[in-house]
């Protein structure tokens, strides 16, 4: 039996892609690529994640990380950006080299994309999708099967491997056509089309392209844990070049504490609820306190004999207070738990920062 390798997104045009060249009795091996911009969060639980699209849709995935290069390729992208900070090109290009790559460990015989021609502005028009077929090498070895009749037959076509007359001629950013075969396919559960990468939402691209043009000025490599924090809620560099990230909800609270790392503190709030927070101090100089660091908020009203505390952990603190519910700021100070995962754990009576004080911060 043939065998094709598809890049899998999660969404329709992907879900649809692999179930048109599965109707041909092609056996469809789909990859979903994951970097801290989408999919990150799979890699808690992969092996759910396989038999949920499985379930649905009955369809093999694997995952694949790729955030290291992905985060290199991000800061020189050769295509350069879409309107935010977004490398749709160049990442696309990524993606099917590293696809491109995996046909003979898997034994696949040709590549399937859910692109659809002049869908996207930028990496779907007729001249970016040679672009990416050239410079990905996958010049022949790519079928589009949305759109393949707008496109000239591919190696798969014309030897036989799969029936172009079967194959589809959907074009342009109508989704009219989608939503019809996954009616016919019995496909009900998906994603709204949108795109689920954050460099293309417009405050997530910002706080990216801030964080790598301060990495940038200080000589240091741009790390997906600090990424991934950076995208875990409310976020801020504090004075002293820490990380911190408070949760919104209850979800995102789940989330940053997935996302802790060891030598980050995790605070909230003792006796109130409230968001929870990681602080991820520099890693040149993780534990000490900050020489030279702006007076705290916190440093008045800390318990005698903690004189030594980073100045960021003390800022983080009353940061926490600023995000609790207004009953609790209106008792103008509270006590903030500051835990690290060795069981060590440090009480700060704090009040809230001043809103005009943690604007330049803010991320």
């Amino acid at each position: 039996m043939t065998t094709a390798l598809a890049l899998y997104s999660g969404g329709l045009d992907s879900t649809l892609a692999c179930r048109v060249v599965m109707e041909q009795q092609i056996r469809v091996l789909a990859v979903k690529f994951v970097t801290p911009f989408f999919g990150a969060d799979l890699l808690n639980d992969p092996e759910g994640y396989r038999q949920t699209i499985r379930r649905k849709y009955g369809i093999e995935v694997m995952l694949r990380d790729l955030s290291e290069p992905y985060l290199k390729m991000l800061a020189r992208p050769a295509h350069g950006y879409g309107k935010n900070f977004n490398p749709c090109v160049d990442c696309k290009i990524m993606l099917m080299t590293e696809a491109r790559r995996m046909l003979p460990e898997l034994g696949a015989s040709f590549l399937v994309s859910g692109e659809v021609l002049g869908q996207r502005p930028m990496s779907q028009r007729r001249d970016t999708l040679r672009v990416i077929e050239r410079d990905s090498g996958c010049a022949d070895l790519l079928l589009r099967p949305l759109c393949a009749r707008h496109l000239p037959p591919t190696k798969p076509e014309r030897e036989g491997l799969i029936d172009r007359e079967k194959l589809l001629d959907f074009r342009g950013r109508n989704r009219s056509p989608q939503i019809a075969l996954a009616a016919r396919l019995g496909i009900s559960d998906y994603e709204a089309p949108g795109g689920g990468c954050v460099l293309t939402d417009p405050n997530l691209a910002a706080r990216i392209r801030d964080h790598y043009q301060e990495a940038a000025v200080l000589g240091q490599p741009v790390r997906a844990d600090d990424v991934l924090l950076l995208l875990g809620g409310r976020a801020f560099k504090l004075p002293g070049g820490s990380i911190l990230a408070l949760g919104r909800d209850e979800a995102g609270n789940d989330r940053l504490l997935a996302r802790r790392r060891p030598g980050d503190w995790l605070l909230n709030l003792r006796d109130h609820p409230g968001p929870l927070a990681i602080l991820r101090p520099p890693r040149e100089s993780a534990g000490p306190a900050i020489a030279g660091a702006p007076s705290t908020p916190a440093t008045e009203q800390a318990p005698a004999g903690q004189a030594g505390i980073p100045a960021d952990l003390l800022w983080a603190a009353a940061l926490v207070m600023r995000y609790a519910g207004k009953s609790v700021r209106d008792r103008g100070q509270a006590v903030v738990q500051a835990e690290q995962r060795d069981g060590k754990i440090i009480e700060l009576t704090t009040a809230p920062v001043a809103d005009e004080v943690f604007a330049p911060w803010r991320r």
